[in-house]
C-alpha cells in the first residue's frame, strides 16, 4: 500500500481522519495522500504534516490509485460526473464512505466498470479504533483485502454483504452517539455518589473501554462476563435488575430499531 498515491476527494472531517490515520498507520507518507477540497483555507494546516492539498479532483484522481469519496450524498452525483473521465478500471479502486449511496448506484454514474469498495467507519477512526464494514462491487479478491488492509490498520473490520450496510450504519456509526449517552448517565451517576465530573467521567470511560477489551480478548459473551461480578444478593444484581426494571435493554434495543427504520426512509 506505501508505494500507491491516495487521493481523498472532500476534505472534510471524516477525510482529513481517515488521511491522518493511514499515515499514522504508515500505510502510505502523508506525501503519498493527496486531499482535496474546494476551500482548502480550512485544511492548510496539514501542509506542515506533508498532506499534498488541492481544489483539483481530476488530477488528484489522475495522480492515485486509490481513490476515497468521501463528501456528502447530494454531491456525490457532481463529483462522479467530474471525475469519471479520469478513472481508469485497471488502474483505480473507488472506495466510498459515502452514508446511504450503493454500489450499484455510484456504478450507474460511471460510464466505466471500476471496481468500487464501500466502507462505513465510525468517528473513532481518527484515533484508529474505527468498527468498518466493507462491501463491494467489481473487486478481485486481492484488491478487496488490499482496501481491507487499508482499514484494518483504522481499527477492526469486517466484510458484509451490502444489504447489510444500513445496519451497520445504525450499529456501529450511530452507535458511538449510543455509547456516549450512555456515558453520559454513567458520569452523572458518579457525580451523584461523589465523584466530582471529571473523576466520574474517566472511570465510566476507562470502565466502558475495559468491558470492550474484555469481550475481544476472551471472545465471550456480555453475559458470561457479567456472571463474573454478580454475586447472590450483592450490589450488582440489584443495579441491573433495577436497570432492567427501568427497561435499559428494551429502550437500547428500540433505539437501535428506530435508527434503522429512520434509516430507511430517508430520500436523497
Amino acid at each position: 500500500m506505501a508505494a500507491k498515491k491516495i487521493a481523498i476527494l472532500g476534505g472534510g472531517n471524516l477525510g482529513v481522519a481517515i488521511a491522518k490515520g493511514i499515515a499514522n498507520s504508515g500505510q502510505a507518507q502523508a506525501s503519498d495522500i493527496i486531499i482535496t477540497r474546494r476551500n482548502l483555507s480550512k485544511i492548510t494546516a496539514l501542509k506542515r504534516e506533508k498532506f499534498v492539498l488541492s481544489s483539483d479532483n481530476v488530477a488528484a484522481v489522475k495522480a492515485s490509485a486509490v481513490v476515497l469519496l468521501c463528501v456528502q450524498p447530494k454531491q456525490l452525483a457532481g463529483l462522479l460526473e467530474e471525475i469519471s473521465s479520469a478513472l481508469s478500471g485497471k488502474k483505480h479502486i473507488l472506495v466510498s464512505t459515502i452514508t446511504g449511496i450503493t454500489t450499484e448506484e455510484i456504478s450507474g454514474h460511471l460510464n466505466k466498470q471500476v471496481p468500487i469498495v464501500r466502507a462505513m467507519p465510525n468517528t473513532a477512526i481518527a484515533i484508529g479504533a474505527s468498527m468498518t464494514c466493507i462491501c463491494s462491487k467489481d473487486t478481485s479478491d486481492k484488491q478487496l483485502r488490499e482496501i481491507e488492509n487499508l482499514f484494518k490498520a483504522l481499527g477492526q473490520t469486517l466484510i458484509i454483504e451490502e444489504h447489510l450496510m444500513k445496519a451497520a450504519t445504525v450499529l456501529a456509526a450511530s452507535g458511538i452517539a449510543f455509547f456516549m449517552r450512555y456515558l453520559r448517565a454513567a458520569t452523572q451517576g458518579g457525580i451523584q455518589l461523589g465523584f466530582d465530573a471529571e473523576e466520574s467521567q474517566m472511570i465510566a470511560a476507562q470502565t466502558a473501554k475495559g468491558a470492550a477489551l474484555l469481550l475481544a480478548a476472551n471472545h465471550s459473551h456480555p453475559e458470561l462476563e457479567i456472571d463474573k461480578v454478580t454475586t447472590p444478593q450483592g450490589c450488582t444484581i440489584a443495579g441491573l435488575n433495577e436497570m432492567e426494571h427501568q427497561g435499559l435493554s428494551s429502550a437500547l434495543i428500540k433505539g437501535i430499531v428506530a435508527s434503522f427504520e429512520k434509516i430507511n426512509s430517508i430520500k436523497k
